[in-house]
């Protein structure tokens, strides 16, 4: 078992479902879920700690994740944490393209990539940051703000990503009514930003 997950054949899958994508450049979308248990990162505001022990949840075939993902009629999964890229994602992501299933990522980006993306969804964490290779390659950055001092944490990572990087600053959940408006004043200040907030709490939905 331990070489399989090693190659990525299985993955200790926490969850899978069918949904509609609530935040970031392709929030409103449909997609299948399949999120993957373990994260070292440890963000104190995290709403999803129960996914940080790997060991909860027993290793799945990747094979078999591709297979419920191809089940459904919007072609693309995304693939969350916890921290997918603990994992080696090759064979995951060859299972899913064969399928002709887009592949989405949703990454603090702490760990080398792996696997074959059609979009990478970068959330750059302080307490565990972004290798370099990945920082050029992320399709969006998605900078989660809890208190004024993560702008400047979102200013330092734009620096770093491709020009044609969409630049995204979302609420921390818990806080938002208090930093909401701080995000909207420096977003009309600084223009090359947008807001996303997540929609799928509001419409109370996975």
């Amino acid at each position: 078992m331990e070489i399989l997950l090693r190659e990525g054949k299985v993955l200790p899958l926490m969850e899978e479902f069918y949904s509609i994508q609530g935040e970031g450049f392709h929030a409103g979308k449909p997609a299948f879920f399949a999120r993957i248990g373990g994260c070292d990162v440890g963000c104190c505001w995290c709403d999803i700690k129960e996914s940080w022990d790997a060991t909860k949840y027993p290793p799945v075939s990747a094979m078999l994740i591709a297979e419920h993902a191809a089940l459904y009629p919007a072609k693309s999964i995304v693939i969350t944490g916890g921290e997918p890229l603990l994992y080696n994602l090759d064979f995951l992501c060859d299972q899913l393209h064969q399928r002709g299933i887009k592949t989405f990522l949703e990454t603090s980006g702490a760990y080398n990539l792996s696997g074959k993306w059609d979009w990478i969804c970068l959330s750059p964490k302080k307490e565990n940051p972004p290798v370099q290779e990945i920082l050029p390659l992320a399709n969006e950055i998605k900078v989660i703000i809890e208190d004024s001092s993560d702008f400047d944490w979102a200013e330092e990572n734009a620096t770093k990503v491709g020009k044609d990087c969409f630049l995204i600053l979302q609420p921390e959940w818990s806080v938002r009514d208090f930093i909401i408006p701080k995000i909207v004043t420096f977003v009309q200040s600084h223009p090359i930003w947008k807001i996303s907030l997540q929609s799928h709490k509001y419409m109370r939905i996975p």
